[in-house]
């Protein structure tokens, strides 16, 4: 058994001003299939704000609109997953934590125990952000970094990021056409951890680099990070459920 931390941002959960119903289906679909399979699965998402701005239209470019929007759509945003793995049997769990949780040793004892808790009872715990009081969150990131710190904090050995992003690629695939898809990455250098943050869609706020970022925390703790396209699992489901690589990038030490 192995204990896997999905991260799904914001831009595979949302459309047209609102959140992506089938693939949040699908995810969750999934998710199930890993649970059948005898996997720990702990889910990290995005898409509060989405939820949020389909119940009031706030202007998603002012923080403090942004974080009312992430408080009105969190409980929306939960009661769709809970709707959805309900036709699994599988209950969840919400879980908000900030980067401050991680900087206490007390408080992140205290979230570990109840995560492992949750996962003991079968529950899928739900992970996002405390983007009311987290503001940086807002700002970039995506929960892409948060995802790494769960996964190393809550003791599991891999991360799989879904994203808009299909795979890290040896260029930039949007400007040249002959760009290649890295398979398995064992070394970031620091220009690549250090470029401008280049965010997908009007409610995203990460990027390739916070990605990579939190792949090179991972690595630098002897964790393993996947990251596969969130429109279509096939690449991740292989590779989760059935061992193989297909596409995607695996990010791994080489130590």
């Amino acid at each position: 058994m192995q204990r896997i931390v999905i991260k799904v941002g914001s831009h595979v959960l949302t459309e047209q001003d609102g959140v992506a119903l089938e693939r949040m289906r699908s995810l969750v679909d999934f998710i199930a299939e890993l649970k059948k399979a005898g996997h720990d699965v702990i889910l990290v998402s995005s898409g509060a704000v989405a939820a949020g701005y389909t119940q009031i239209p706030l202007d998603r470019a002012d923080v403090a609109d942004k974080q009312a929007l992430a408080a009105i759509g969190q409980p929306f945003l939960l009661k769709m997953y809970q709707e959805k793995f309900a036709r699994h049997e599988i209950l969840t769990a919400q879980v908000l934590l900030s980067a401050d949780d991680f900087d206490s040793r007390k408080r992140t004892r205290h979230a570990r125990a109840a995560i492992e808790r949750l996962l003991e009872a079968g529950v899928v715990p739900v992970i996002n952000e405390n983007d009311v009081t987290a503001t940086e969150e807002l700002v970039f990131g995506d929960n892409d970094r948060l995802s790494a710190h769960v996964a190393y904090y809550f003791d599991a050995q891999m991360l799989a990021i879904l994203s808009d992003i299909d795979a890290y690629y040896d260029a930039d695939p949007h400007t040249h056409p002959e760009a290649k898809p890295r398979k398995v990455v064992a070394q970031l250098s620091p220009e690549e951890l250090s470029a401008d943050h280049t965010p997908g869609n009007t409610f995203a706020t990460g990027g390739i680099v916070t990605k990579l970022q939190s792949a090179q925390f991972l690595m630098e703790h002897g964790r393993q990070m996947f990251l596969a396209s969130g429109f279509d699992l096939s690449d991740a489901r292989a590779f989760l459920l059935e061992g193989e690589h297909r596409g995607g990038t695996l990010f791994r030490s080489e130590n």
